[in-house]
Order: C-alpha cells, then sequence, then structure tokens
C-alpha cells in the first residue's frame, strides 16, 4: 500500500506518519504497534518502486485504518468515528502557500505535531535578527506586511555556473505581501530590483553581537539594499518602509534553491506559455500551450528575461507572479494536501530553502503566523507590480523610478487596508462615514484658528503648513507649534464642539479623512483648534484621505487564475 492511499484512508496528518527513528537518526513512517510487529530494534524504511513507497526489512507498513488511541487518550476509535469527526472539504483545503514555498509554514505547521520532525525542520531554519527593522510579534490584531526577498546567491550544487558565482546575494525579486487586518484579503505588490532609490542608514548586528550602522545611499537601484556594504534583510525592510510608508513587520528569503526544491518536491509546477521560447542564457526549452516544469527547468522559467514581451525586468516580474499564482493552486490541491509524501518533502525543503527574521524564526512561530495567513481565499490574493516608469536621467533608459502619482494611490490603498479585490465597497463605507461625520455648516476660512504640531517624521512639516495654510489658502490665524509630545501615526485635528463648521473647514482643505476628526468634550476651552501631523503626512497639499480607487492601467493578477506568459 503506499503513501498516497495511507494518506486518504482516515486524513491521517503527516505528524502521525513521521518519526524520528533513534537507531539510524532518519525519519520513518510510523509503524502499527497494534499489528504484532517485532519488539526488536526499529530500523529505517527504504524507498521501493515508486514515489512515496516504503518497506522495511522485516515487515509490512501495516494499514493507517488500524485502530488508535484518541486523541484524548479515552479509549479508542473505529476510522468510522474519526471520519465523522472530518473538518469540511472546504475547510481542510484552506492552505496558503505564497511565492513558490516561501510561506510553506502552514504545511509545516501540519507536520509539527511529532516532536522528532518538530525539532528537524526547526533547526532547517536560518534566521537574522533585524533589531528594530521587524516586529517581535508573531501575528498581531491589524495588518500584517511581510516582505519576500528571492536573493542571486549562487550557492549550492549546480548553480555555480548561474554567473557572478561569487555573488554575496542582493534582493533579485522582492515582494511586500500585505496581509489585511481581518485576514480576509491580501495585496502581492512586486517592486522591481532596477528600482532606483534611496537605502536609509541601516544597523545591523554582527557575528559577535556587536552592532554596525551601514550608511545610506542615494539614488542606487534597490537591489543592492542586500548584500553590498555588509547590508542584511532588516536594510531591505527599512528601505521598502522609507519608499511606501508601510511597516514591515517580517521578511523570508530564499535563494535560487528554493525554486528548485520546492517545485520538485509538489511534483512539479503548471505554466502555459503563449508561444514556444527556447532561450539559449537561462536554457529554457519549453513549447507553447502548458507544460509542467521543476528543478531546473522551474529556475530557468522565472529567471528568464529574454523570453517574453519587452524582455525587461517588468516583464520577467509579470511571469514570477504567474508561477507563484500556479505554485500556490498546486499546493493547496487535494493531490498535494492529502500525500503525505509529498507533504513531507515539502516542508523540510521549505524549512532548508528558508531565512527568516528573529521574531517568526521558529516552526512555532511560523505556525503561528501560517494560521493567520491561512484564513485568506486565494481568490483574495492580488499581485501587483509597483508603479514606475523610465528613469528620465538615463538616454536609454535600464533602470525606473516610482511614479509618484500612480505609486502614491496604491500606498495609499495598502496603508489604510483596502482590499483591490474590494474597492468599491470600501469607497462607499468610506464615503458614507465621512458625510455622516462632516455634513453640515462651514466656517470662513479666516475664522480658522488654529495650533499646528509636527508628530511625523517629516522635518519641517509644521512650520510648512502653517506658511501653506497662511500664505495659499487664507487661514492668517494658523501658528507653529513646532515639535509634538510624541510620534503619532495618522494625522488628527482636535476640536471642541462649538468648533465644528471650523473643523469641517479646515478638513477640506487639508484632505483629512473623517476618522481625523476628534470632537471633544464641551466646555474642553479649546481657545484654537489643535492639528497634529503624523507619519501619513507627506507634504503641502498632499490630501490625507488617501484614493480609494486603484491606479488606472496598474499591472495586476489573481492568485486564483491562470495565465499564459506572453
Amino acid at each position: 500500500m503506499d503513501a498516497h492511499s495511507r494518506g486518504r484512508a482516515d486524513e491521517t496528518g503527516p505528524a502521525d506518519q513521521w518519526v524520528l527513528n533513534q537507531q539510524t537518526g532518519n525519519d520513518a513512517l510510523r509503524p502499527n504497534h497494534s499489528a504484532g510487529e517485532s519488539s526488536g530494534p526499529s530500523r529505517a524504511p527504504r524507498r521501493s518502486g515508486g514515489r512515496g513507497e516504503f518497506v522495511t526489512p522485516h515487515s509490512e507498513v501495516p494499514s493507517q485504518r488500524t485502530r488508535r488511541p484518541s486523541p484524548n487518550g479515552r479509549g479508542h476509535e473505529s476510522p468510522d468515528a474519526r471520519r465523522g469527526r472530518r473538518q469540511p472539504k472546504s475547510r481542510r483545503r484552506k492552505a496558503l502557500l505564497v511565492s513558490g514555498g516561501v510561506m510553506a509554514f502552514v504545511i509545516v505547521a501540519g507536520s509539527a505535531g511529532a516532536y522528532a520532525l518538530y525539532q528537524k525542520l526547526n533547526g532547517n531554519l536560518d534566521t537574522v535578527d533585524v533589531g528594530d527593522a521587524g516586529s517581535k510579534n508573531v501575528a498581531s490584531d491589524g495588518p500584517l506586511n511581510i516582505l519576500i526577498i528571492g536573493t542571486d546567491k549562487r550557492t549550492g550544487e549546480g548553480n555555480e555556473g548561474y554567473g557572478d558565482k561569487g555573488s554575496t546575494g542582493h534582493a533579485d525579486t522582492n515582494i511586500l505581501f500585505h496581509v489585511s487586518a481581518d485576514r480576509t484579503n491580501a495585496t502581492a505588490m512586486s517592486i522591481p530590483r532596477d528600482l532606483m532609490t534611496d537605502i536609509p542608514d541601516c544597523a545591523t548586528k554582527q557575528a559577535d553581537g556587536s552592532q554596525k550602522v551601514v550608511p545610506g545611499s542615494q539614488n542606487v537601484r534597490f537591489n543592492v539594499s542586500l548584500g553590498q556594504e555588509g547590508r542584511d534583510p532588516g536594510c531591505t525592510m527599512r528601505t521598502v518602509q522609507k519608499i511606501t510608508g508601510l511597516s514591515v513587520n517580517h521578511f523570508m528569503m530564499v535563494d535560487f534553491n528554493a525554486v528548485k526544491t520546492l517545485s520538485t518536491a509538489v511534483g512539479g509546477v503548471k505554466v502555459c506559455l503563449d508561444k514556444a521560447v527556447k532561450d539559449p542564457d537561462s536554457h529554457l526549452d519549453l513549447p507553447a500551450g502548458e507544460s509542467t516544469v521543476e528543478g531546473e527547468d522551474a529556475l530557468a522559467f522565472v529567471r528568464t528575461r529574454h523570453s517574453f514581451g519587452n524582455q525587461s525586468d517588468l516583464d520577467r516580474i509579470e511571469v514570477q507572479q504567474q508561477f507563484i499564482g500556479s505554485m500556490i493552486r498546486r499546493m493547496k490541491s487535494d493531490d498535494t494536501l492529502t500525500d503525505p509524501g509529498k507533504l513531507y518533502d515539502l516542508a523540510d525543503a521549505a524549512t532548508r530553502a528558508l531565512t527568516v527574521d528573529s521574531g517568526i524564526g521558529s516552526i512555532k512561530k511560523l505556525t503561528s503566523l501560517g494560521q493567520e495567513l491561512g484564513r485568506i481565499d486565494t481568490k483574495n490574493i492580488t499581485f501587483v507590480t509597483m508603479p514606475v516608469k523610465d528613469n528620465p536621467a538615463e538616454p536609454t533608459p535600464v533602470t525606473v523610478v516610482v511614479d509618484p502619482r500612480k505609486s502614491q494611490q496604491l500606498f495609499a490603498l495598502m496603508r489604510s487596508d483596502t482590499s483591490l479585490t474590494g474597492v468599491k465597497k470600501k469607497e462607499q463605507a468610506a464615503k458614507s462615514k465621512r458625510e455622516a461625520v462632516l455634513e453640515g455648516s462651514r466656517a470662513e476660512a479666516a475664522d480658522i484658528r488654529v495650533d499646528v504640531l509636527n508628530g511625523g517624521d517629516l522635518a519641517g512639516a509644521a512650520s510648512a503648513t502653517v506658511a501653506w495654510l497662511q500664505g495659499e489658502q487664507g487661514v492668517p490665524q494658523a501658528a507653529n507649534k513646532a515639535n509634538a509630545p510624541a510620534k503619532i501615526e495618522k494625522t488628527t485635528l482636535a476640536y471642541a464642539p462649538d468648533q465644528a463648521d471650523r473643523a469641517r473647514t479646515l478638513a477640506d482643505i487639508m484632505g483629512l479623512p473623517a476618522t481625523a476628526l476628534k470632537q471633544g468634550a464641551a466646555g474642553t476651552g479649546l481657545q484654537a483648534m489643535v492639528l497634529t501631523l503624523g507619519a501619513d503626512y507627506e507634504g503641502v497639499g498632499v490630501p490625507l484621505t488617501g484614493s480609494a480607487e486603484a491606479p488606472e492601467d496598474m499591472q495586476r493578477a489573481s492568485a486564483d487564475k491562470a495565465e499564459c506568459a506572453k
């Protein structure tokens, strides 16, 4: 009986299938002690015949249909009783795996019940302490941002021939995975490696425990935020936060080997080509139509940049998104989730491939995070690419820069936790709320008296805003009160009930959302309203409401739909 049929017999999880053989140090399928097997030393199984089929030297591996003690220790249950306790199929299949197995901790979560296997997988993980660049908490009540980094590091068997074999590994493929606070949807935003940007100063932890600050760089490629000058993934996280205004909670990093081992572990990933491709650089050689790729072919598919579209890195990003979407669908399929052999191979390959921050640096923590992410339906995962345009400083552009208008629209949507699959619904709800709070009379701008404080990160924000209000908006009674007592994330406007008409006018001028207005109790004695600028403040004249619509012509794809690369 092979592993496929054993797994389906009673939905036995991977934790029940595998144990560590203490005599050999190898992982083995759990023997059935009720079948009268020998009491002598156990031996590691050897693989025989097809994939997933194991035999032992002295006995057959008995069927998993035999009775086992119930989990609560109160006797035995028949297979029929266990089947009666099964969860609906829709819940069993609600597994989320993103970026070709980078988030394969959902599978790991199913495998971590056996202590020996837990220890083995835990030992596979590599961790990096990124200090205050990340979060020490595995999950929180709010939105969650995870930076997925694919490096171009050439270490590993068979990777030396990919050029620059001595590379320390740069941020070659980058996806900021934003998960909504209610865990119903996610936006996976790809960041081009050839994006020209500024990299902030970065504190890195050295091997001896000391700290070294790597100086920032201006107008350089995004990919050198990792590896160059000794920068670690925390530097890449800080760079993303500087660009988007989104706090990055965690990172997950893999190299070339991950694509090869994970695609092989799931039995191949289905891809589709609009035309046949034969690329001498990446060695990709596939016919038009559907193909299943794994190992070297899978790596060639995601690496090629001369086979699709305009042969740019942006076209390669779209191909990678299609591959990742197909990988997700493959991993959540019944063929994977009910196959103990595939589950074990996937968990082992995923944890070997991963380097993560210390905040999620154990199987237990990854399991907790996986449970959070497992609540997302694949149809509500949207892939997008950061809106960019050709670098105007180059006669023949080979790099890109952030598109200031379109990118700010997308960043605002992500900061406001708006799903790209439900923008219209969010827009209507926000509009309704705004109308309810701001409905009423307006005062003249000249009658507004407001004190402005800077509680954000933009130096001189309060003085610049006051100058703008006085000089261009007709608010002569605006006063600069310098820095706020503490930093705040969101801009607020505090006012007394008898100042509501002036608060509405200032909200119109500043573009404040309804949530920014904080009305105090009657008799608070506020002689002037108090406007405290937060981290969301981006400059004079920039509305703080954020767009409720996605940018026009923005590239996007759904993780739930198959597309052919063109």
